[in-house]
């Protein structure tokens, strides 16, 4: 196991960690834990998303062989920092079991006060892709509220397996496609993009299944890093309904529409909630 880092204080969810001070806050009003439950959840969010074994937690808690019955020890400490977190077990919104392996912090976590040696300089030019309307009306992490990482990876998946039907389904269909799409202009055009999206986004949609399914390593990171591109083709595919318009009304056609013009917000809302898991 790597060295600790410098004691820092740590934001998740609703609550906040300040290592330095060994304390514990909700909503900013300190909830009540122990010492050795305390240094154990500081453990858990310097590693956040790594499975921490009980041999590692024990050698972390009890350094040179002064604890033995170390097993009970790490029950008793995660049990406490279930009770404080009002977490559980059977359905862990923040720290996972893993049977026979340990213990895995999986709630998105942000470091918080954290030294900024070299600082940049205030004329520094912004970033345009960090500014903008966008980046005004987007729910930042702190925003969010703190769920199960199994629903929220449910949800996730589910908005991943839609997407692959849409593409499986129109290149299914591209005669019925083709002739929906004849009394509009450059229907040859709209019809090849259709078709180009689709072949283009079948992989990318599997890579982001398996890598969610699997806990890749960054796999956060780089579907936010990807979202931006993802977003153009998310919201073409919004109008998908419309291709079924021989088999539904307008009307429901639009309003699913105007729900699936909210999907790829809400996809980015999920990874940030952890659905493929924290930062690493």
């Amino acid at each position: 196991m790597t060295a600790p880092q410098p004691a820092r204080r740590y934001r998740f969810g609703i609550f906040e960690a300040d290592a330095s001070a060994g304390e514990l806050r909700r909503k900013g009003i300190r909830v009540k834990l122990t010492a050795q439950p305390f240094q154990l959840l500081s453990l858990l969010l310097e590693h956040p998303g790594q499975i921490l074994s009980r041999e590692e937690i024990s050698r972390e808690l009890w350094p040179d062989g002064t604890f033995v019955d170390y097993e009970h020890g790490v029950n008793s400490a995660i049990n406490r920092i279930r009770e404080a977190l009002g977490d559980t077990a059977s359905n862990p919104r923040f720290v996972e079991t893993l049977a026979r392996r340990g213990y895995r912090f999986v709630a998105p976590v942000e470091q918080i006060g954290a030294p900024t040696p070299n600082p940049a300089p205030e004329t520094t030019s912004p970033n345009p892709s960090e500014i903008g309307l966008l980046d005004r009306v987007l729910a930042s992490p702190d925003e969010l509220p703190a769920a199960s990482h199994k629903v929220v990876q449910t949800l996730f998946l589910s908005l991943q397996g839609m997407y692959l039907a849409f593409y499986v389904g129109a290149l299914a269909n591209l005669a019925e496609i083709s002739d929906i799409l004849s009394s509009l202009q450059r229907s040859s055009q709209l019809l090849s993009l259709l078709i180009a999206t689709a072949a283009v986004m079948i992989p990318v949609r599997a890579f982001v299944l398996s890598a969610t399914l699997f806990h890749a390593p960054r796999a956060r990171e780089k579907f936010l890093k990807m979202w931006p591109f993802l977003l153009p083709a998310d919201l073409l595919w919004s109008l998908s309904p419309f291709l079924l318009i021989h088999h539904i009304s307008a009307g429901l056609a639009l309003a699913c529409t105007a729900i699936l013009v909210y999907s790829p917000f809400a996809q980015r809302s999920l990874v940030l909630m952890g659905a493929c898991g924290p930062y690493e």
